[in-house]
């Protein structure tokens, strides 16, 4: 029996959101289907990542241009080392953030130039994209009432800034329909689960080879690799 084709989808949107959460309640649904799944985010997803999100997160002497390359350092180690492993052996990876937002904060929040951010991120990923990218949209001032943490750099930013995010987000998802998938995330988690379910199942067939699924389970945690069961950390790459 051959093994199923890898499945790659991203979860993108403002801060508060709820990413984490739709991420994991992702991964349970396709676990449950058989599928090995491979819960990640940006950045941050290998050891490498866990210390270029600390520095464009929390340090206080990066610039625009150089926040934007340490991201695409970030992604192009991410996708080499973690994310095409799992999908050449078939396991469905679902991130929380990819290259799309760097075009959104970077490109056109920092304004430094939508396209150039886009052709730079490619570049890193050898133009490697996700089946679905799943855009949960909310009212910036509606998430960021969610955010329970002390802000990062890029939570702290004004007003505008998040507003210039969230039209970049909802103007990429327009030009590329087949990709993204747009979801009220100020609806309820369970209703917002289901609509985002019928989203990736509608794109990309999943589901429908639940009988001849071969996966262990879900790996989560801070740096996420492969894991053996819901809720069990894996370390970083």
């Amino acid at each position: 029996m051959s093994a199923p084709a890898g499945v790659f989808v991203s979860f993108e949107g403002g801060d508060g959101a709820g990413k984490s959460t739709q991420v994991r309640l992702l991964g349970e649904w396709c676990a449950a289907l058989g599928r090995e799944v491979v819960l990640t985010r940006e950045p941050g997803g290998t050891t490498l990542g866990l210390t270029l999100r600390e520095a464009v997160l929390h340090g206080d002497h990066v610039d625009a241009r150089t926040e934007a390359l340490l991201y695409a350092t970030d992604r192009a180690h991410h996708v080499a080392s973690l994310v095409r492993p799992a999908l050449e052996r078939g396991a469905v990876v679902i991130t929380d953030r990819y290259l799309d937002s760097s075009v959104a904060y970077q490109g056109s929040g920092r304004d430094l130039g939508a396209e150039e951010v886009e052709r730079l991120s490619l570049w890193a990923v050898d133009g490697l994209l996700p089946h679905v990218t799943v855009l949960l949209d909310v009212d910036p001032e509606v998430g960021r009432g969610r955010l329970t943490d002390a802000p990062d750099r890029l939570e702290s930013a004004g007003e505008e800034f998040h507003r210039r995010t969230r039209a970049a987000f909802l103007e990429r998802a327009a030009a590329e329909p087949g990709r993204w998938l747009v979801v009220d995330a100020s609806a309820a988690v369970e209703e917002v689960a289901d609509r985002v379910r019928a989203g990736v199942v509608e794109r990309t067939g999943l589901g429908a080879d639940a009988a001849e699924g071969t996966g262990t389970g879900v790996g989560t945690g801070v740096g996420t690799g492969v894991g053996t069961g819901v809720g069990t950390p894996s370390e970083p790459v």
